[in-house]
């Protein structure tokens, strides 16, 4: 039984759905904490409906805080907790973006998911074992799961971006180059990297502005 998501939206600007790019939150935070980003991208994606959906476990001393699954180095929650709280948060949101697709009737080309940390390593473990790539997978300030099994357990291949600040303090900038040659060696073939200078564990404009430019081309706007 999967679990419903809940999610703020941004309709798009045009008032006609071509598009979705939806924000997958980091731990701790919320669907609201990336929806802002919407407000400089829209004007540049007009037809794209912004999705932010919330996390499915409430975080206890996080007010208004959601994981994605538990992180034994921060909760004390053990490994085997940690895989399977990430089996069930996949299996929400792929629910979540097949209805989001149904309601809005979208095709998986048309839609964008776009991470930020905890929501990278969600992106980067849903999209590419979903039966149908989707458009592109922006990846802020994350890292690949379970690298090892990426390549026997890829269904589909989308084009990917991965975003880091140099100085992230919280996941490791070698995240980024360890997520790349993984990725390439699962047959992943058009995997971009940006390096975000003197940026710690957040989203810089000029990450913002790749990331843009990257959505752009992969909904072929």
């Amino acid at each position: 039984m999967t679990r419903v998501l809940q999610a703020e939206t941004r309709g798009p600007q045009s008032g006609s759905v071509r598009s979705a790019v939806v924000f997958v939150h980091g731990y701790g935070a919320n669907g609201a904490d990336l929806l802002g980003l919407a407000d400089p991208l829209a004007p540049h994606l007009p037809d794209t409906l912004f999705v932010a959906p919330d996390a499915p476990e409430a975080i206890p001393g996080f007010p208004g805080g959601y994981q994605w699954f538990p992180i034994p180095w921060l909760d004390g929650s053990s490994e085997e907790e940690a895989a399977r709280g990430l089996d069930a948060a996949a299996a929400d949101l792929n629910a979540f973006l097949d209805a989001l697709m149904v309601d809005h009737d979208l095709l998986p080309e048309q839609v964008c998911l776009f991470g930020f940390s905890q929501g990278t390593m969600m992106s980067l473990h849903v999209a590419p074992r979903r039966e149908d790539p989707v458009a592109g997978i922006v990846g802020f300030s994350g890292r690949l799961l379970y690298p090892e099994l990426l390549a026997d357990e890829t269904v589909s291949r989308m084009p990917v971006l991965l975003v880091h600040g140099d100085m992230d303090d919280v996941v490791p900038p070698a995240s980024l180059p360890q997520a790349v040659e993984a990725l390439q060696g699962a047959g992943f073939r058009d995997v971009y990297a940006h390096v975000m200078k003197g940026t710690a564990h957040g989203i810089a404009p000029d990450g913002l502005s790749v990331a843009l430019a990257f959505m752009r081309d992969q909904l072929g706007l």
